[in-house]
């Protein structure tokens, strides 16, 4: 018959302790939602659901106390789906994603004709500065903070790309497209994948349209850390193997942009050796970065950059050892004011503790972890935190698995 895990995390998320203790609160739950004395669970019942590996469908109006209660649909829980069953949200949900599109793509999207006007060269320079305030705020804010500022200006640029001219149209193109990519990154961080992609595709777009090799490598390596997120290995290789086909003609810190997602590429396809042959080969042409260019700076501006990814391609690989010893060094050089950044390292950290078997530890940097990933609401952060949970279900019915599944909930009822 099995065990159902799911729904026995659920309960430890919620902070009941025991089988019975959920009944309980399940049945004040659903009498406080249903206005219902009359409404129970037993602890029979919730004994039944939970020692069995698929137990049935429960009432509709249960269903509804167990979605509210703890934040999933039964299906979520390990109970059987009866056939022709819709979860109630699922009516709403194309509507809902109709309405996410439109206004992921409405900055984007300016309907023409624009009236000429006259266009400054010296905008280019103002949005380049401005552009380097915002990557900076990027450290410190989530990225809910910033999407409805960052984007609002790429859609002023491109009306102004309307009327430019010469050097002027080619620099606002040129600008427009790190915008673009920051949005993309921005929408990424915040989990919302089709907003990553179609901000992408319009970075790409731009790029193509200013003709500079440059960025056009640049936007296939944007495309690449979707793939990554995605967990598509072989697309990161191969957009990365095309930014660099013509390698000679780009900046280094165009290659080592496109070198170091190609590894992670490697390590989703558990190809150690290119993780470390592609590291090394972008670590030899850190000292060579030089340019002017205001986007893709995250190479200068990250402590151990090329440390971080090596780090974080070794945790996929699953070597916990090697990876923890490069956080350690890592975290050492992040400042406290990194506050994201800082996080998502931290959880990957404890993801390598736990892959070293080394629990404790890993319950330690969890607390950390938590109380940023609340303040900062980043979805990546979050996913991290998912992963580390993964990475201790040898635990889960130990102390210190309990106290995890306690230090994380706030998390979970936040996202």
């Amino acid at each position: 018959m099995g065990r159902n895990d799911a729904l026995r995390a659920a309960r430890l998320r919620a902070g009941w302790r025991t089988m019975e203790q959920a009944a309980e609160q399940l049945t004040k739950y659903g009498q406080r939602l249903l206005d219902d004395r009359q409404f129970n669970v037993s602890a029979r019942t919730w004994r039944r659901w939970e020692g069995s590996g698929h137990p049935g469908w429960p009432s509709e109006e249960t269903a509804s106390v167990i979605h509210d209660a703890l934040g999933s649909w039964p299906e979520d829980l390990g109970f059987t789906t009866p056939a022709g069953w819709i979860r109630p949200e699922h009516h709403e949900e194309a509507d809902m994603k109709r309405r996410a599109f439109v206004s992921v793509t409405a900055a984007a999207l300016v309907p023409g004709p624009i009236a000429p006007q006259h266009v400054d060269p010296a905008l280019i320079d103002y949005f380049q500065q401005q552009l380097e305030g915002h990557y900076r705020a990027d450290m410190f804010l989530g990225p809910h903070d910033l999407i409805g500022t960052v984007s609002t200006q790429y859609q002023l640029i491109d009306k102004l790309v309307r009327s430019a001219k010469g050097e002027t149209r080619r620099g606002l193109l040129r600008v427009g497209a790190a915008y673009a990519a920051l949005v993309g990154w921005l929408y990424q961080d915040a989990g919302d994948m089709d907003g990553a992609s179609f901000w992408r595709g319009v970075t790409q777009e731009i790029a193509m349209r200013s003709r500079d090799p440059h960025l056009i490598g640049y936007s296939l390596v944007n495309q690449a850390q979707v793939r990554t997120d995605l967990g598509d290995g072989h697309a990161v290789v191969d957009l990365c193997e095309a930014a660099l086909e013509d390698s000679d003609r780009l900046v280094p810190k165009v290659r080592i942009m496109a070198m170091q997602q190609q590894a992670h590429g490697a390590s989703l396809t558990n190809d150690r050796g290119s993780v470390d042959r592609l590291i090394d080969q972008a670590d030899g042409l850190l000292a060579r970065v030089d340019d002017d260019l205001p986007w893709g700076n995250a190479c200068r501006r990250t402590p151990g950059y090329l440390e971080v990814q090596r780090a974080t391609c070794y945790g996929r690989l699953g070597l916990g050892a090697e990876a923890g010893a490069l956080w350690a060094q890592v975290l050492q050089l992040v400042p406290e004011t990194a506050r994201r950044d800082r996080g998502v390292y931290l959880a990957r950290h404890a993801t390598a503790a736990a892959a070293a078997r080394e629990p404790d530890q890993a319950l330690e940097i969890a607390r950390t972890v938590a109380d940023i990933a609340v303040e900062t609401r980043s979805a990546r952060m979050r996913r991290e935190l998912a992963t580390l949970e993964r990475a201790m279900r040898p635990w889960q019915d130990a102390p210190v698995g309990r106290d995890l599944a306690e230090v994380l909930a706030p998390v979970t009822e936040g996202s």
